[in-house]
C-alpha cells in the first residue's frame, strides 16, 4: 500500500498545530504544510500589542523552527492556486504539483479593505501581518497623529498601544457603541469609556468617506463632513474568510467554508480548520465563525482526529482575550441573551467578572482582570450545573470547587 499524503494549506497556527496533532496521533505518512507567507508560523494576537510597542519581534513569536523533529514538509513563500476536485491534487503558484489523499484547509482570512478615495496613499495600514506590524511600529513615535478606523477588538488594541506611545489617537466606528457586537453594548461601552479616559478620542455612529495627502496620507474626511488631520491611519474594520479554494471544490460556503462539529466540509476528502470555517457553535443551536487563538488551536486538533477516524478531543466553551492598557479582557461562552447578569467583584476598581446566565446555568461570561473567574465559569458552563446569584458574587465561594462538586455529587 502506497504511503497517505496529507497536505495542509495555511502555515497558520491552526495548520501548524493541525500538523503537530496528525504525527502525535500516529500518522506516519507524507505531511506537508503551505504558507503563503515566507515566514514560518507565528502568534498574531501580539501583532497589534506587544510588536507595536516594541517588546517583541518576530523570533520570539515563531511557533516552530525545526521541522524535521516532527518529520513535516515546510513549503514557505508560495501560494495554492488551485485544488483540482477529481484528483485532489494541490496546485502551487510556483507550479509544483503534489496529490493529497486528504486536505486541510486551515487559510484563514484576509483584513476587509477600504475602496475609498485615497486609500492607496502611504501611511494606511491593515495589520495583516508581521512584516507590516515591524513597518507601522516604529512610526508609532510620540505626537503623531493616528486614525484608527474600526473600533473592534484590533482597532482598540491598536489605539491602545499607539496612545500609550504618546500618540494622538482617534478611533472612528460606524457602530454607535465599539465592541458591540462582540461584548454588547454596556461591556462594549465600559471598554470604549477606559479608553477615554485614557486620551483616546472615540467618534461612533460615523463612518468614513476618504483619505487624503499628496503621498502619503494627511488627513481623513468623515461621511458627516468632519475633516481628521492624520500621519497614519490603521483600518481594522473586519476579516473576510478566504474561502476560494473550497468553492473551487463545490464544498459549502456561507460566510466561510462550513465544517461539522469535526471539522469535515461537504467534500469527504477536505477539512477545514480556524478562522476561516463556519461551525456548530459550543451550545450547538447555530452555525458560527469563532475568530480567537483557543479555536484554531482546538479546532485544528479536532481536524488532525477527524482526518485519522479517531475520536475527537473534548471542546471546551469558547474563549477569547484582549490586552488593552491596563485591562486584561476574557470572554467566555455565549454573553447574548442572558436572563441575568451577576458581577462578580468591583467594577469600579477595574476588577470583575461578570456571569451571564440563562436560567440558573451560566452561558458566559465577561471579566476584566480576573482570568482565574473565566476559567472557573467555563468549568461551570462545560459541568452545567445550576447556580446562584449569592454563590456567584460570594468571593470567599471556590466557582471550580463548586462545578467539582456537583458533578462528583452527580456521579455518586
Amino acid at each position: 500500500m502506497s504511503r497517505q499524503v496529507f497536505v495542509i494549506v495555511g502555515a497558520s497556527l491552526a495548520g501548524l498545530r493541525a500538523a503537530e496533532s496528525l504525527r502525535s496521533r500516529g500518522f506516519d505518512g507524507r505531511l506537508v504544510l503551505i504558507g503563503e507567507e515566507r515566514h514560518a508560523p507565528y502568534e498574531r494576537p501580539p501583532l497589534s500589542k506587544a510588536v507595536l510597542l516594541g517588546r517583541t519581534g518576530l523570533d520570539a513569536l515563531t511557533l516552530r523552527h525545526d521541522w524535521e523533529e516532527i518529520g513535516v514538509e515546510f513549503v514557505a513563500g508560495d501560494r495554492v492556486v488551485e485544488i483540482v476536485a477529481d484528483s485532489r491534487e494541490v496546485v502551487l503558484a510556483s507550479g509544483a504539483r503534489i496529490r493529497a489523499d486528504k486536505v486541510l484547509l486551515a487559510t484563514g482570512g484576509r483584513p476587509v479593505d477600504l475602496a475609498l478615495p485615497g486609500a492607496d496613499l502611504d501611511g494606511i495600514f491593515t495589520l495583516r501581518d508581521i512584516d507590516e506590524a515591524v513597518e507601522l511600529a516604529p512610526l508609532l513615535a510620540e505626537g503623531r497623529r493616528v486614525v484608527v478606523v474600526g473600533g473592534g477588538f484590533i482597532g482598540l488594541e491598536v489605539a491602545a498601544s499607539a496612545r500609550m506611545l504618546g500618540c494622538d489617537v482617534t478611533v472612528v466606528e460606524a457602530a454607535t457603541v465599539p465592541l458591540a457586537r462582540g461584548l454588547g453594548p454596556v461591556w462594549g461601552g465600559f471598554i470604549a469609556e477606559h479608553h477615554l479616559t485614557q486620551g483616546v478620542r472615540i467618534g461612533t455612529g460615523v463612518g468614513v468617506a476618504s483619505f487624503g495627502g499628496l503621498t502619503s496620507v494627511q488627513y481623513v474626511e468623515l461621511d458627516d463632513g468632519t475633516v481628521l488631520e492624520a500621519d497614519l491611519a490603521v483600518v481594522g474594520v473586519g476579516m473576510r474568510p478566504r474561502t476560494a479554494l473550497a468553492a473551487g471544490l463545490g464544498v459549502k460556503v456561507d460566510g466561510g467554508i462550513v465544517v461539522d462539529a469535526g471539522a469535515r466540509t461537504t467534500n469527504r476528502h477536505v477539512f477545514a480548520a480556524g478562522d476561516v470555517t463556519v461551525q456548530p457553535s459550543w451550545s450547538g443551536d447555530r452555525l458560527v465563525r469563532y475568530e480567537s487563538y483557543q479555536n484554531a488551536q482546538d479546532q485544528a486538533a479536532i481536524a488532525a482526529a477527524a482526518m485519522l477516524d479517531q475520536e475527537p478531543p473534548r471542546r471546551e466553551p469558547p474563549w477569547f482575550w484582549s490586552d488593552q492598557f491596563d485591562l486584561n479582557i476574557q470572554t467566555a461562552g455565549e454573553l447574548g441573551g442572558a436572563d441575568e447578569v451577576i458581577v462578580r467583584g468591583d467594577r469600579d476598581s477595574a476588577s470583575f467578572a461578570a456571569f451571564h446566565l440563562h436560567g440558573d446555568r451560566v452561558a458566559g461570561v465577561f471579566a476584566v482582570n480576573r482570568g482565574r473567574d473565566v476559567r472557573a465559569g467555563m468549568k461551570l458552563m462545560e459541568a452545567d450545573v445550576p447556580v446562584s446569584a449569592d454563590e456567584l458574587m460570594d468571593e470567599s465561594v471556590d466557582l471550580r470547587r463548586l462545578a467539582k462538586r456537583v458533578v462528583a455529587h452527580r456521579r455518586s
